[in-house]
Parts: C-alpha cells; structure tokens; sequence
C-alpha cells in the first residue's frame, strides 16, 4: 500500500498536465470536464511508483477527474474489486477512455468480467454497454486459458447490439467481434460466419462493424498468424 494520499496524486497529476492533450482527447472524442491532459506513459509511471492500493484506488475514482479514474485502474487490485463496485464505476463512465482503461487494465482480471460482459451489453447508456463489448474484447487478449466455447456465447449478443448506431458502442462491438476471432482458427470462422450475419441486418452500424471485421479477419496477416 502506497503512502501517498489521494490529495498528494491528485497534485502530482496537475503537475503532470497538459493543456495541448486536452485538446488532442477532445479530437479524439474524449469530451469530459475534469481532465487535466496526463499522458497515458505518465501514467503507466506513476501507477509503477505508487504500486498496488485499493484504497487509494477508490478515492482517486471518486475525485471525478479524468486522469485520477485512469491511474484508478492502473493501480486498483483486481483481487479487492467487488460487482457493486464494477456497477458503481460503470455508471460513472463518461467517455471511452476511462471505460475502455477500467475494463482493459482492472475490471477484466476480475472474477465477474464475463457474467458483466453479458450484462453490460444489453445495457442502454452508452458507456456501460461499450463497456461490456470492451470486456469481450480485452478477454480474448488476456484470458490466454480461457477455452473457446466461452467466446462463441459472445457471437449472438455481437448480432443483437449490432444495429446500435452509437459510434462507441458499434466500435466496441467490432472491437469484440475482432478481437474473439483472432483468438482462434475456429473462432476465427464462428467470428467470420457471425460478421456475415451482422452484415445481413442491413443497418448502417451493421454495415460498418461487418466489412471492417472482415478486412481484418480474413485478412493475410491474421490468417498466417492462425495457421502457425
């Protein structure tokens, strides 16, 4: 457990902002009050020099910043987290990044990802249900001993949320989709088969999650990767 206080990180953060990536997260779809323009290797440092702490972990979230809620994440045991305090966040999240950095670097090393995968994706904010095709895809990149058959009950919520013309929630479900089919060659052709019936519903977003997934996944680089 750090000795610092969450007002001392707080501090350190200003010190570390910069107004220039406040407007750069702001081009990049990032619209929040409350950011201060820390770069994510600031982060990364710091979150090594303060270590581990789940206690600190919650007051830096309940400051509201921007950058707080990221290194939040980054520092933040897995092993503590309990589901109300995945929902607690989840209702919290405001932008992409602070949703995609809680489920890719916190909330899919927890015991609860996959039941809250399924459930967050048939939430309607928009920012709980990216959060659950993020955790669809961060699963299949960091689950290495998760077997196959636990991602292909993903492939029909994939279907269903297709249709959502939300730019970061259609994103999310691509990611997902993207991500399961380079996990294996089998998942590779369920992935393939499920972009072709996302392809079907005809809608814009389905369009777009469609052609884009396909590009990738039957693509060479992805296909010579499967074979080795």
């Amino acid at each position: 457990m750090s000795s610092r206080t969450a007002d001392q990180v707080v501090a350190t953060l200003r010190s570390l902002g910069d107004p220039k990536a406040v407007e750069g997260a702001a081009r990049f779809g990032v619209h929040v009050p409350n950011i201060l323009g820390v770069s994510a290797p600031a982060l990364r440092k710091l979150a090594k020099e303060i270590g581990t702490d789940h206690r600190l972990a919650g007051q830096l979230w309940r400051t509201g910043i921007h950058d707080a809620r990221g290194l939040a994440s980054l520092i933040d045991d897995p092993a503590k987290v309990t589901p109300s305090q995945m929902e607690r966040w989840a209702r919290d999240f405001n932008s992409w990044a602070v949703c995609d950095a809680a489920c890719g670097c916190l909330f899919d090393k927890t015991p609860y990802a996959w039941d809250k995968a399924v459930e967050w994706s048939r939430r309607e904010k928009e920012y709980v249900k990216r959060a659950g095709f993020a955790l669809m895809a961060c699963l299949a990149v960091h689950d290495k001993k998760a077997p196959d058959e636990r991602f292909e009950a993903f492939f029909p919520l994939i279907v269903e949320q297709a249709g959502d013309e939300r730019n970061f929630v259609k994103k999310a479900v691509n990611w997902a989709l993207r991500q399961i089919g380079k996990r294996s060659r089998r998942l590779n052709k369920l992935a393939i088969r499920t972009a072709e019936e996302v392809r079907a519903l005809g809608t814009k977003s389905a369009r777009w999650i469609a052609s884009d997934a396909l590009r990738e996944l039957t693509g060479d680089k992805v296909q010579a990767r499967l074979r080795r």
